[in-house]
């Protein structure tokens, strides 16, 4: 009876010192959900989704450089239109330019391009001459119906990008072709290069000159619009300038072969 009655005692004793264990852990279990994630429902792990990665932060700082600003909003600055019509012009200039002058292929249109000065003024080679293929290596240019114009059209020949070496015989004109050897190759290639090289020092004249356009209209626009209309002129030359080398990268890889 003895040992029946200390059991009774111990069993009260042992659920009050488990609750009083229990307790603590389970207080600490219900208020620590709030703590991370403050009137909200969601557990823990899923408040995680909410951190960005470095990945998410870099593609948003990219984005955000990108400046888009409405041609219609800033007309009273600056034409975006005309400054990104300028730019496009260089770029134009140089495709022609590697069209015309940095062929490594023989025809009839290689001179086309060819204007010769004389006394009444500026004129194409093809409108004073005719020109004639008298083989893959020799091209000739009949100057009888303009001859006072052979000596200049000789001089434009030899001037031009197309290292020609002309010689006159009375009123034609022989012109050799360079053969197509690894050297010419590579001079024409880098031809290519100071022809692009040319280009950008001009666009950089279109983008500098708008910019100081800008500037002078610093007066009733606020000093965000005007930086966010020069960001938008930097960025338009810098689209143009990487075209430019997307073109060079092709002439020189078609040129070296």
């Amino acid at each position: 009876m003895a040992l029946n009655h200390l059991s009774l005692l111990r069993a009260p004793l042992c659920q009050s010192l488990m609750r009083q264990v229990r307790s603590p852990l389970a207080a600490a279990t219900r208020v620590s959900t709030p703590l991370l994630c403050p009137n909200t429902a969601c557990s823990p792990a899923a408040c995680t989704r909410f951190y960005a990665t470095k990945k998410a932060k870099a593609k948003a700082k990219g984005q955000s450089a990108k400046v888009n600003i409405n041609s219609a909003l800033v007309e009273d600055i600056i034409s975006l239109e005309e400054v990104m019509e300028d730019m496009t012009a260089v770029l134009n200039m140089l495709k022609d330019d590697f069209t015309r002058n940095l062929s490594i292929r023989t025809s009839l249109g290689v001179l086309d391009h060819i204007v010769v000065t004389t006394r009444d003024g500026k004129f194409p080679l093809k409108q004073l001459g005719q020109i004639s293929m008298k083989s893959p290596q020799l091209i000739m240019v009949n100057m009888s119906s303009f001859p006072e114009a052979t000596a200049a059209a000789a001089h434009a020949l030899r001037e031009s990008s197309m290292n020609l070496n002309p010689e006159v015989d009375g009123t034609i004109i022989k012109v050799p072709v360079p053969k197509v050897t690894r050297e010419h190759r590579e001079n024409l290639a880098k031809l290519a290069k100071q022809f692009s090289n040319k280009a950008k020092d001009s666009l950089r004249r279109v983008r500098s000159n708008a910019v100081a356009q800008v500037k002078k209209a610093k007066e009733g626009h606020s000093e965000d619009t005007i930086r966010l209309v020069e960001k938008q002129i930097q960025q338009m030359a810098d689209n143009i300038a990487a075209d430019m080398d997307k073109q060079l990268a092709a002439k020189t890889k078609e040129l070296l072969g």
